[in-house]
């Protein structure tokens, strides 16, 4: 694959999950009973930078929790090489009954991992809502699944990639798209 373009470099990354906090905290008057859940890996990190935004913005912390979708995924046999899936594990910070659920991720795609994160979500209890944000929407939708909150759009082709890097595991925060050769 090579790289075709950065789309987002690590200021347009900063203000777009800005606006993203402002936009969560507007739609729900608040943070009152609400929850950051990032999908591992990046959507936590995500989830971690729009929490330091909110508690700038509200001057309290919101809690965050991470989730860990490997088990509810329906393409759990394309994505392993071995056997038996890695499962990282799941921490939420108190119980979601009742609670706004943010989930958070990278990129939205297909919409699979959002479904399967959902069902996962269901599984440990009933939230009283369950939101989307997501840095980067890229298209391509196979299931009816849209986002609540969007850092970019950014329309791809098929045989275009979206990857996203980030300081805390990548060293470096920018969003390309490679074209496979």
């Amino acid at each position: 694959m090579a790289k075709k373009a950065v789309v987002l470099d690590d200021q347009a990354i900063r203000r777009a999950l800005t606006r993203i906090a402002h936009e969560i905290i507007e739609r729900n008057k608040g943070i009152e009973d609400c929850l950051l859940v990032g999908i591992k890996t990046r959507g936590i990190y995500i989830a971690d930078r729009l929490a330091e935004r909110i508690r700038q913005i509200e001057g309290r912390d919101i809690p965050i929790g991470e989730l860990d979708i490997t088990l509810y995924r329906d393409d759990l046999t394309k994505k392993t090489d071995s056997q038996e899936p890695l499962v990282r594990g799941t921490d939420l910070p108190e119980p979601i009954q009742d609670k706004k659920i943010i989930l958070v991720d990278d990129v939205l795609y297909t919409g699979r991992t959002v479904r399967a994160a959902m069902d996962a979500l269901v599984d440990i209890g009933r939230p009283a809502a369950i939101q989307l944000a997501v840095l980067v929407d890229r298209g391509h939708r196979e299931l009816p699944i849209r986002a609540d909150f969007v850092g970019k759009n950014i329309p791809t082709s098929g045989s275009e990639k979206i990857v996203v890097e980030m300081n805390e595991v990548d060293e470096l925060d920018q969003v390309s798209i490679y074209e496979n050769e």
